[in-house]
């Protein structure tokens, strides 16, 4: 079987990282299914994640293990990882220890497009 039919049938985790070594992250909130946030996991932020329970992502800005929570205590607990059929994607389903957005919004979402500008997104129930 060639690898990118194991990658997308077979049972094995095989991520598929980018050129920069990233793999995009979607946190969703595991009771409501809210997209809280979205952020990039390098190989250390998985293994990280998947050692502590806890969300590690990788901070393109610092380049550098991010462990989301780590000063504010807004850690997010990982309930479960969901993989893409080609596996250069995730989902974590998780249960914050309170807002996901660095602004103190509950989600990064809190916006929508409304024509050409911002509006403020009606809160998920």
């Amino acid at each position: 079987m060639s690898t990118d039919v194991t990658r997308e049938q077979g049972t094995a985790f095989m991520p598929k990282f980018d050129a920069a070594g990233l793999l995009s992250a979607v946190v969703q909130d595991a009771d409501t299914g809210e997209v809280l946030m979205v952020a990039f996991m390098d190989d250390e932020a998985l293994a990280a994640t998947q050692e502590t329970g806890i969300a590690h992502f990788h901070s393109r800005s610092r380049n550098a293990l991010w462990k989301k929570g780590e000063t504010s205590g807004n850690i997010l607990r990982v309930m479960e990882i969901r993989v893409d059929c080609d596996q250069d994607a995730l989902v974590l389903k998780v249960t914050p220890a309170g807002p996901a957005c660095h602004t103190g919004a509950r989600s990064c979402f809190y916006r929508r497009l409304d024509g050409e500008t911002l509006a403020p997104a009606p809160v998920a129930a």
